[in-house]
């Protein structure tokens, strides 16, 4: 089994179709089930949160929509390849801001003297104009995270998966990047599958927030996220949907630790 990615003549109804996924890993105590029987849509402009205890799968899921590793059964189709962004920057620490932009540009075919214009765009985007020419070391976590989001946005995909990309940041930089994360969807209109184990990050970004049982993973429960943006951390409808979330995932937790 693999990921599928559609072409523009393949295009799919959905911005990503998960269907009857699961991903069995080998280890010194045999075969190891870590998803089991997964079904999930995307829609197009979709934003969608995976949220589970540690070790549920959500980063393995997100890995096998990526195309990073294939599914052990079940299929997953995407309208062309997804962007990814992982909770560590990963950008070249001997490029600038600009040419790590650039080398995405690159990648994906872009014209060599149409690179520097792009990027620059693409930082503006990410609201830090002027900083083409900085290196990594110049800039703060969370300037870091911001050209690692401009970087995947210069994929030009319509899906965008992010791997708890805030999760290293303190609470005020990650509050700035998500008023700026919805902002960018907004504006782009991408779809978005988005892993984290925060509850009330879930709340605040998502139209839906998907819940993963305790391993083996499967689709424990969905929530639509009726709450109009923009939304804060600590609106009192993001603390009352979390807390309801937070009461179902206890309980996942406490069913798998008397497994």
């Amino acid at each position: 089994m693999a990921t599928t990615f559609a072409t523009a003549d393949q295009a799919i109804a959905q911005a990503a179709r998960i269907q009857r996924v699961s991903k069995s890993f080998a280890g010194p105590g045999g075969t190891q089930l870590v998803l089991d029987d997964i079904s999930l849509d995307v829609a197009p402009g979709e934003f969608v949160t995976l949220l589970g205890a540690s070790g549920c799968g959500k980063s393995t899921l997100l890995n096998l929509v990526a195309g990073l590793d294939k599914p052990s059964a079940g299929s997953i189709t995407t309208n062309g390849r997804p962007a990814l962004m992982f909770q560590e920057h990963a950008l070249f620490p001997w490029l600038t801001a600009g040419k790590n932009i650039e080398l995405a540009l690159k990648l994906r075919g872009v014209a060599k003297n149409e690179r520097r214009g792009r990027a620059e765009e693409l930082l503006e985007l990410v609201r830090l104009r002027g900083s083409y020419g900085k290196r990594v070391h110049e800039l703060s976590g969370g300037m870091r995270q911001r050209v690692a989001m401009a970087r995947a946005l210069a994929q030009d995909s319509q899906l965008l998966l992010m791997d708890e990309p805030f999760a290293a940041l303190d609470a005020i930089t990650r509050d700035l990047l998500h008023d700026e994360l919805t902002r960018i969807w907004a504006e782009t209109g991408l779809s978005v599958l988005f892993v984290t184990h925060n509850v009330r990050e879930a709340v605040r970004l998502a139209q839906r927030v998907v819940l993963l049982s305790s391993r083996p993973g499967r689709v424990a429960r969905e929530w639509q996220v009726d709450i109009p943006q923009p939304r804060r951390i600590e609106d009192a409808p993001v603390a009352e949907l979390s807390l309801e979330i937070t009461e179902v995932l206890r309980g996942e937790i406490r069913r798998h630790g008397q497994q």
